[in-house]
């Protein structure tokens, strides 16, 4: 076996990779990039507005603030408004992203009581996660969940728009619970007691989910700031890849369970969601590895070497910095910086804030002056930091994304569904004589 495991390995990486020369000639556009990195438009949304650049009367990308609407509404507004009030927010992000307008005090009541009747989980639910699913990497758990839920609908596969909506806000309320239990079982299985609690009607989502996964009801301040986490990655627009995903799969007729698995399955990459577990990584080897975190000579080494692939996983990443869309700066992470001070003071966790700060603040110079442009924290760099502080474990950090970015799919699978249009982008066949080797040989001629 490991010889055609090898072979195989061979061949892909000398027939599969295509020259830069090819790629230009052909204007083949990878990633669905444009030469100067901008997406290739290949949809409309009304759902989230990502702004990261402005362009000149030339047409030429130029760096600005970053700015993050949804539905039309700025985030960083939304975020204001909801610390003034000093109450939750993800429960009307829900439902300004399903319905497209913000609810006003009896809508919102009615919609957050829908929530909370639906975040229980039926019996054949609970079978699920304890006796079919349980798995010790979260997001596996959490996509086998998801995916086996068909069989607890009575109308999985159906595409009218009231069925979907139902399923879609069904999902959403019921996240949470799913995460916390499977969580709770894989540690049962491990050899601990068995911890499981029903939601509280009471309480809000994220109130709920930090209840469920430890078993007492969080201070107010650590629930606050959650809900807040949740609000920052309820949406992204279209084009971030999990919700590509969404659109794409629901695009061909598949029902919601399926949709919503594929988001989950892009969202556990590394390169995604997965990036703000890598940071704690990252960060954790740092720390390490340089024991005067005051030391700015030492820790720009250190950057430098992650890039040289010397230290870390060798990926050559500094994992929390840069993004395919912003380029001065995450409108997300200048929010989530602030907070995480704040938290970090709370929490007696200055000094390691300011390590932080600091590699924020050298690896984004080192990588803007590597790469020629702009480059900042994203939102992965600071949320892992924050839900540290919180107790929360470090493998429930994409699981957690999940349950908040399935408000931004279910309202992309509504959007995609009345749009009706399957995505069928084109791959460019290379021709014979751009490959080698490929003369049709028979069998018994072949070496």
């Amino acid at each position: 076996m490991e010889k055609i495991l090898n072979r195989i390995q061979e061949l892909t990486l000398t027939r599969d990779k295509i020259s830069p020369e090819l790629i230009k000639t052909k204007n083949i556009k990878l990633g669905l990039r444009n030469p100067d990195g901008t997406g290739v438009v290949v949809g409309i949304t009304t759902k989230g507005k990502v702004i990261g650049y402005d362009k000149s009367p030339e047409g030429k990308k130029i760096p600005a603030e970053g700015k993050l609407y949804y539905c039309g509404f700025d985030v960083e507004k939304i975020i204001d408004d909801v610390q003034s009030r000093d109450n939750f927010g993800f429960e009307e992000i829900v439902y300004l992203l399903l319905a497209g307008e913000l609810p006003n005090q009896k809508y919102l009541s009615e919609f957050s009581k829908e929530l909370a009747q639906r975040r229980f989980l039926s019996k054949q639910e609970r079978s699920i996660i304890m006796e079919e699913v349980v798995n010790e990497n979260q997001m596996y758990g959490l996509h086998s969940v998801i995916s086996h839920l068909g069989k607890c609908d009575l109308n999985p596969d159906s595409l009218d728009l009231n069925n979907v909506s139902r399923q879609c806000i069904d999902l959403i309320a019921k996240f949470p619970t799913i995460v916390a239990y499977n969580y709770n079982v894989t540690k049962f299985k491990r050899g601990d007691d068995l911890k499981i609690v029903r939601p509280m009607k009471e309480l809000s989502t994220a109130e709920n989910f930090l209840y469920m996964l430890k078993g007492e009801i969080p201070n107010k301040d650590d629930a606050h700031l959650f809900d807040i986490a949740l609000i920052l990655h309820a949406e992204h627009g279209g084009g971030n890849n999990s919700t590509f995903s969404v659109r794409s799969v629901s695009s061909s007729g598949a029902n919601t369970y399926m949709a919503i698995t594929a988001g989950i399955a892009s969202l556990s990459g590394s390169l995604h969601g997965g990036a703000n577990e890598f940071v704690m990584k990252m960060m954790k080897d740092l720390k390490k590895t340089i024991k005067d975190w005051s030391n700015e000579k030492a820790i720009s080494q250190y950057i430098n070497d992650i890039l040289d692939k010397k230290v870390g996983d060798r990926s050559g990443k500094v994992y929390g910095l840069g993004h395919a869309v912003y380029t001065f700066s995450d409108p997300r992470a200048v929010v989530l910086r602030g907070l995480a001070r704040d938290f970090a003071r709370k929490k007696n966790a200055s000094e390691e804030f300011l390590l932080y700060e600091t590699v924020d603040r050298l690896g984004s110079k080192i990588l803007s002056e590597r790469k020629g442009v702009p480059i900042n924290a994203n939102v992965d760099f600071y949320s892992g930091f924050i839900y540290r502080l919180m107790g929360i474990p470090q493998e429930l950090y994409t699981p957690i994304f999940a349950m908040s970015r399935v408000a931004g799919w279910s309202a992309h699978r509504l959007e995609q569904i009345v749009q009706s249009k399957i995505m069928r982008p084109a791959y460019i066949a290379v021709n014979s004589e751009e490959l080698p080797s490929v003369a049709y040989t028979p069998l018994k001629m072949r070496n």
